[in-house]
């Protein structure tokens, strides 16, 4: 045992401890601080991050000995800090917390950043943050309200923000080689061109663009025919749960949809742009659109293709890829969520099969379908209860 003395968030913190106690575990056991969270304990996930000497560290897997007489700050030292009261505030207002584990590392992190790249892009703050592990937020709303800091500070400089940066560059060390090695560039992807429909058909969509989700039906109706419906957007749409069409040009649309599933609600506004492949029966429906609550922006393609099933039958295979950004990225993980998706398309594919049965008159306009998002969520959350005891 050997006395360690550390000053912890303004204090003194005198203790013994074994020589391979960790910080994070004298922190949390010796100055009974938990806001510091352990979790991988191999220095991966970024959960346990503080400050020494104002400088970000893994508290896993550094020795408290290594910080006798030094300074460290957790997450319950930083009221007097210019820089963390505008990253709460900003965290706060964009969302990018949602469980909390990972938010005091995630602000000791974000800190750093602020600190030392001024003129940080979103390309940039993503790779600083790769060392931060969050499974709930995306990491949308933790880079937006590090961008809006970074933009605040560049529109209206903050003194003692200046005088903190000012520090960090005086003491970096004399026997620093900046040309030693080569440091990885953020390099900003170049947008590309939607993918032709073949390329896009169900089972080859770019999952790296956002959440993959595939599901079907049988249809009790001819291929050819049902191919015949999906190509119609008024009528596709109007077999949607909560999908309303309000103009259309061409095989662009203008519209809206409704979810409601649990504590997430929202009205998304945009656009949808079909893609037909007549000879092998499949289309790509592109849509991007705006929750006009929350902001949030949604991307998503559906891609769905009509096969035989015997002479009188198919199957409809679809697939859904979609990615959320803004408040609403929290939830697009979520098992529930897509639990919600797959039961969607199942009450598309109903919706589809009662409409070939009843085709609509000429000159008819098609109903919105009917939806209740109530039912369907304690449909899934029964779904998951019996599910339960079934493994018990």
């Amino acid at each position: 045992m050997a006395e360690i003395s550390i000053q912890v968030n303004g204090r003194q913190q005198k203790h013994e401890a074994e020589p391979r106690t960790h910080l994070g575990d004298f922190i949390r056991e010796k100055s009974r601080l938990t806001g510091t969270n352990l979790s991988c304990e191999h220095g991966v996930c970024g959960a346990c991050t503080v400050l020494v000497d104002g400088r970000p560290v893994r508290s896993c897997i550094t020795f408290a000995g290594a910080c006798d007489g030094h300074e460290v700050t957790t997450v319950e030292g930083y009221d007097d800090d210019p820089i963390m009261s505008r990253l709460r505030t900003a965290f706060s207002e964009k969302h990018a917390l949602q469980c909390g584990f990972c938010t005091p590392g995630m602000l000791a992190t974000s800190r750093d950043i602020v600190l030392r790249l001024p003129d940080a892009d979103e390309a940039r703050v993503r790779i600083e943050l790769s060392g931060n592990i969050c499974r709930c937020t995306g990491y949308q709303g933790i880079t937006a309200a590090i961008l809006s800091v970074l933009q605040a500070l560049r529109d209206q400089p903050d003194a003692q923000v200046e005088a903190l940066r000012a520090d960090v560059v005086q003491n970096v060390p004399q026997d620093w080689d900046q040309n030693s090695f080569t440091t990885f560039d953020a390099v900003q992807e170049e947008a590309q061109m939607p993918a032709p429909v073949a390329a896009a058909a169900p089972g080859n969509a770019d999952k790296g663009k956002g959440q993959a989700i595939q599901g079907g039906f049988d249809a009790r109706f001819p291929a050819d025919q049902v191919w015949a419906f999906m190509k119609d957007l008024p009528k596709v749409a109007a077999c949607l749960p909560g999908a309303i069409i309000e103009s259309q040009e061409g095989a662009t649309v203008q519209g809206k949809i409704a979810i409601k599933f649990g504590p997430m609600s929202a009205a998304f506004k945009g656009n949808a742009t079909l893609e037909e492949d007549n000879e092998r029966r499949a289309a790509v429906l592109r849509g991007e659109g705006v929750d006009s609550l929350s902001q949030s922006r949604a991307r998503g393609d559906v891609s769905y293709q009509v096969q035989p099933d015997g002479q009188e039958r198919s199957r409809v295979h679809v697939e859904l890829v979609y990615s959320l950004q803004g408040p609403l990225a929290q939830f697009s993980r979520s098992g529930l969520v897509q639990d919600f998706v797959r039961r969607m398309i199942a009450e598309f594919g109903k919706n589809v099969n009662l409409r070939l049965e009843n085709p609509l008159a000429e000159g008819q306009e098609p109903v919105v379908a009917e939806f209740n998002p109530v039912k369907m969520f304690f449909s899934i959350l029964w779904d998951r209860f019996k599910g339960l005891f079934r493994r018990a």
